[in-house]
């Protein structure tokens, strides 16, 4: 080979590395540019909390990739009236650009924080004001209402557009996913109330009232005695001696049992009812985790109810 001729394929060789040199410089550049803006995008997501897991359920399923969720209760083996405020809950608070809570003072200790860390920027939903309630609504529950969260959900994707409104089309469409996720539970409400309408039941605490207001059923315990038990006051002899009765006279079909606020008042009808064979259905006042939605949740509620009165089956634990 001439002298000549290597030195062509010399020029050529270094003119295909050098193309290929710029090709791989721009591809990394392009990938590096990619992951600068993920990173940018995942540094850009709408820092939020839920008072209770069931509202940073909501928001999760609302905001998506968009948001970073925390829950401040979130643990459905604890009494959800001893919860303390630790600096790290009020961290995430005081960080949030969106908090929802529930209102009607079962969540006050959430105002105490945002109070403690104003924000000019943070946007907080209330439930109870959300769904119109005045301050003496006397069961705070509210979640347990087929009204509540989708009107909640609607709030939630309004805030996160005004907080990130290049992403106001997304956020509706998961509000209409949301509201599609709803309609196995309520589908299961109308069976068991079109099977059971009437049908009468007993509970420790209101904790679930609306949900059996809603399924037709009848809950048979007075309202002073549920307040009771769950402001923490020992019910009035007289009442705990008719709520009794009702097992004893088997004028319930079911006991609905607030598996996170026990006593040796409420263990007590808990064992009444075992013993004279009337079903317990156990409800939540924190969403039980892991593997649960909201909507999942409040199926698997509806379920137990229907096989306490359908077969006589208790449900204890989801």
């Amino acid at each position: 080979m001439t002298a000549t001729r290597r030195q062509r394929r010399r020029r050529v060789r270094a003119a295909l590395l050098g193309a290929l040199g710029a090709l791989g410089a721009r591809a990394l550049a392009a990938s590096g540019a990619t992951f600068a803006a993920g990173a940018a995008r995942a540094a850009r997501r709408i820092e939020a909390v839920g008072a209770e897991n069931q509202y940073a359920s909501v928001i999760a399923q609302i905001g998506g990739p968009y948001v970073a969720v925390s829950s401040i209760e979130s643990n459905p083996n604890t009494d959800p009236h001893t919860f303390e405020v630790s600096p790290s809950a009020a961290r995430l608070v005081a960080n949030a650009a969106l908090v929802v809570q529930n209102g009607l003072g079962y969540d006050a200790f959430m105002t105490k924080i945002e109070a403690s860390s104003p924000s000019a920027r943070r946007k907080v939903i209330v439930a109870q004001a959300v769904c119109h309630l005045p301050n003496n609504t006397a069961n705070p529950h509210l979640w347990y209402s087929p009204a509540t969260m989708p009107a909640v959900a609607r709030v939630v994707a309004n805030d996160l557009s005004a907080l990130e409104p290049s992403h106001r089309a997304y956020f509706a469409a998961r509000v209409r996913a949301f509201d599609d996720s709803l309609r196995p539970w309520l589908a299961a409400i109308a069976r068991l109330k079109a099977r059971f309408h009437g049908a009468a039941v007993a509970s420790t605490e209101p904790v679930a009232d609306d949900l059996l207001q809603a399924a037709g059923l009848r809950n048979r315990t007075p309202w002073t005695f549920q307040a009771d038990v769950m402001n923490g006051v020992d019910p009035a002899p007289e009442a705990v001696s008719l709520v009794e009765r009702l097992f004893s006279s088997h004028e319930v079909k079911a006991l609905v049992y607030n598996e996170q606020v026990t006593d040796p008042l409420t263990s007590s009808l808990r064992g009444l009812a075992r013993a004279q064979h009337i079903p317990i259905v156990g409800v939540y006042e924190t969403m039980p985790t892991p593997g649960y939605t909201y909507a999942t949740w409040m199926l698997a509620e509806v379920s137990a109810l229907t096989r306490a009165l359908a077969d006589r089956q208790s449900t204890t634990r989801l």
